[in-house]
This record gives C-alpha cells, sequence and structure tokens, in this order.
C-alpha cells in the first residue's frame, strides 16, 4: 500500500444485500470483515441475528460494526411498520442503522412525516444513516432532505441504496456542502474500483458502502 493514499479497510461498510444469499454468505461475509478489518457488515434485517453471532461484541467501539437497512430499499412502507423493523433490528444487536426515508413523503413536499419517522428511529439510540438517493434527487429536494434527515438526528448522510445511479464525486461533494459538517457522509452505489474508492473518500465521504470490499482491500495490499 501506497504511503500516500488512505487505508480503505478501516472505512468499508462490507454489503450483503442481494435477498437471494443465505446464511452462508452472511459468514462468509462476517468472516471476510474481521479478516480485513472493514468499519463494518451490513445486511438485510432478516440476517442481523445470525451475523450479531459471527460478529461478537468485543468491548465498545469494537469493529466490524453491525448494520442493518430498515425500509430498503425504497422505503415505501409505513412509518409504523419501519419503525418496527428498526427496533427489531435493533434487539438483534444492530450496532448502526441504514434507513431509507419516506421519498412519496418528500415528492409532496411534506416535511413532518419524514422528520417523526426518522426522529423515531434515531431515539432509539443507534447511529443512523439516512438513504439519501442523491443521484435521483433534484438539487431543492435533496437540500431539505438533508436539513430534515440532520435535524432528526442523523448521524450520516448515505449517497444510495445502490438500487439508483452510482455515487460520483459530484453526489459526495454535494453531501459534504449540504451537511456543513453536522454529519458524516457514506458513499455507496456502483463503487467499482480502487480509484474511485479513493476519489470518494478524497471528496469528503468517510464510509465507503460495497459489496466489494474484498476486492479494493486486495487492490490497496497489490
Amino acid at each position: 500500500m501506497s504511503a500516500d493514499r488512505p487505508d480503505l479497510a478501516p472505512l468499508i461498510d462490507h454489503a450483503l444485500l442481494d435477498p437471494h444469499h443465505g446464511s452462508s454468505a452472511v459468514r462468509q461475509c462476517c468472516e471476510e470483515a474481521r479478516h480485513f478489518g472493514f468499519a463494518g457488515v451490513c445486511v438485510a434485517s432478516r440476517w442481523v441475528a445470525s451475523a450479531r453471532e459471527q460478529l461478537p461484541l468485543e468491548g465498545k467501539g469494537a469493529s466490524p460494526h453491525l448494520i442493518a437497512v430498515v425500509g430498503f430499499p425504497f422505503g415505501a412502507v409505513p412509518a409504523a411498520v419501519k419503525l418496527a423493523e428498526a427496533v427489531a433490528a435493533a434487539e438483534a444487536g444492530a450496532d448502526e442503522l441504514d434507513v431509507v426515508p419516506d421519498f412519496g413523503a418528500l415528492a409532496d413536499r411534506q416535511s413532518t412525516p419524514i422528520h417523526d419517522e426518522l426522529a423515531a428511529i434515531c431515539e432509539l439510540g443507534l447511529p443512523v444513516k439516512v438513504i439519501l438517493e442523491v443521484g435521483r434527487l433534484d438539487p431543492d429536494s435533496l437540500a431539505l432532505l438533508v436539513e430534515i434527515s440532520i435535524d432528526a438526528g442523523a448521524r450520516f448522510l448515505k449517497s444510495g441504496s445502490g438500487f439508483g445511479p452510482a455515487v460520483t464525486v459530484d453526489h459526495i461533494e454535494q453531501l459534504r456542502q449540504l451537511a456543513r459538517g453536522r454529519a458524516a457522509i457514506k458513499a455507496s452505489g456502483g463503487i467499482a474500483n480502487l480509484e474511485q474508492a479513493l476519489a470518494l473518500v478524497e471528496a469528503g465521504a468517510t464510509r465507503l458502502g460495497t459489496s466489494r470490499g474484498v476486492a479494493l482491500a486486495q487492490a490497496m495490499r497489490g
């Protein structure tokens, strides 16, 4: 690894979000995260309990953190259902929650339902990352959603779910400018190679959500 570039491993949230994978893939994902020293493992709420068995707690701040997605990938479920999923994930052992907000309410410029939904989840006490789908929102909608998310208590702004356009340096720069230091930034969705990952970090990302974590770590060591 070159001395003039950051080690990406401690920034990677190793994602396993393909619904067609089973318990063996969850086990492998956790093993890879431990081996390479990744920041976290990101799974569907369905797999939190299983992943927790693979990632025993070793003290406060220990990594890899166990991350559950909530309302994934579209956020188009009632707020009560989303909160119930978040509670279930927390009770199963999640350390962090990556939450898809109510984009339908955003389209209707209804701030209160979005805020109340996110605030209720933030009140559970786990760090929350709000998945913003930067590549699909107009500037005004993005700015509004950032403000709502931060006001509700989100600690991270996450660029996307992976079901929209791939993340770009411009997306991360937009989030950095809108956040103004009030929330950290997670780049996610279509991170294809080492050069792109490094550019996203340079632009301001402090976490990288990707299913290609192993390939990135190996490229860093190559």
